[in-house]
């Protein structure tokens, strides 16, 4: 199912459009298993930390998500850390979450193919 969501493309997406129903949430995440809904501030963003053996792994990644933002116009939180990258996806016009942000989440999965 992941496979789907991330042949998908992002949609512009503007102040007002509509954040992700409970419904829809529920049908998403279970597309995307290892990512985590967390509230921050208020707003539901997703989130996985990703693990590698060491500091030149993790940038490597860190530029591959970054490069994936920038194709997709979509840009997410990104900490890197020794053996460990921490992605946080959601969309800053609308404090939430929209479906582009499983889309980005589901083409971060596939990164590490």
């Amino acid at each position: 199912m992941t496979t789907t969501l991330a042949k998908q493309e992002c949609e512009a997406c503007q102040v007002g459009a509509p954040k992700v129903s409970e419904e829809e949430l529920a049908q998403l995440i279970g597309q995307i298993p290892d990512w985590v809904p967390e509230v921050r501030d208020g707003v539901m963003m997703l989130e996985r930390v990703f693990k590698f053996k060491n500091f030149k792994l993790a940038l490597e990644f860190t530029n591959k998500v970054a490069e994936l933002a920038e194709a997709e116009f979509h840009h997410p939180a990104i900490t890197t850390e020794w053996g460990k990258v921490t992605v946080t996806w959601w969309t800053h016009a609308i404090k939430g979450l929209h479906q582009n942000d499983f889309i980005c989440a589901a083409k971060t999965d596939q990164l590490l193919d």
